[in-house]
């Protein structure tokens, strides 16, 4: 049986971030295997998987899989492990993100949040996504999302993000996303929310709920998005990639 080593986790990103930065692994390389990395570093797979979930975050690697829904921005699929906020950036078109608020609330107060989560207080972090050209600011985006009021994330409302990013706020506060659910549907936009998207009241929107868990079950985040339908749409991929 293996044993839970502290710090084998941040041992194996370190390792691992030294190789791709030092050339071990050149662009376009395949790292070894799950199994493989649990046998070098004598850790269970499990904490291989944690560590290959940050070095997603750290923009180190990047994991595709052959099944799966995904939203998609313009053509281009984003991908939600490393945050929508570096997708976008890479898809070349001009995103800022802004932050409308940051405050402590209850779990009454947080929309579509599932039956099984345990949560009684959370901080919520509401933010718009702005599509910028020459001549126009225009947003495309409106999500809520809403973490654990504890420990350091409990400071959230007079501390902020961590360089802007809830992903990497996340991991340094210990709680590293590694699986969850998403759910999506058609939402007509309430006065608030056409507002601040700068719509009509009742324009629809493609409305996506994902809530994550860190590998031991602990609840990490809870997000709900309103996309724009004309720059987002959400597909889903099945069977085995030949």
């Amino acid at each position: 049986m293996y044993r839970q080593v502290p710090g084998k986790r941040q041992q194996i990103v370190d390792t691992l971030a030294r190789r791709i930065r030092d050339g071990h692994y050149r662009p376009g390389d395949k790292l070894d295997g799950e199994l493989r990395l649990a046998e070098e570093f004598d850790v269970s797979r499990g904490t291989v998987r944690q560590a290959l979930s940050e070095l997603q975050h750290l923009r180190l690697i990047s994991t595709e899989t052959g099944r799966g829904s995904f939203v998609i921005f313009d053509g281009h699929q984003l991908s939600q492990d490393r945050g929508w906020a570096q997708s976008l950036a890479s898809t070349g078109s001009q995103i800022t993100v802004a932050v409308l608020g940051i405050e402590r609330v209850q779990r009454s107060d947080v929309p579509l949040l599932p039956d099984e989560v345990r949560l009684e207080q959370g901080i919520a972090i509401r933010r718009v996504r702005l599509l910028r050209s020459a001549d126009s600011v225009e947003p495309i985006s409106f999500e809520c999302s809403t973490v654990p009021a504890d420990g350091r994330l409990a400071e959230l409302p007079e501390t902020g993000l961590i360089q802007g990013s809830i992903s990497q706020t996340l991991v340094q506060a210990g709680y590293l996303s590694t699986r969850g659910t998403q759910r999506a549907d058609v939402h007509p936009l309430d006065e608030r929310e056409a507002e601040i998207l700068r719509h009509d009241a009742g324009t629809v929107f493609l409305r996506t709920a994902r809530t994550s868990f860190t590998d031991d079950g602990r609840f990490a985040e809870h997000v709900v998005s309103l996309l724009d339908p004309r720059y987002f749409t959400l597909a889903h991929t099945f069977g085995d990639e030949r």
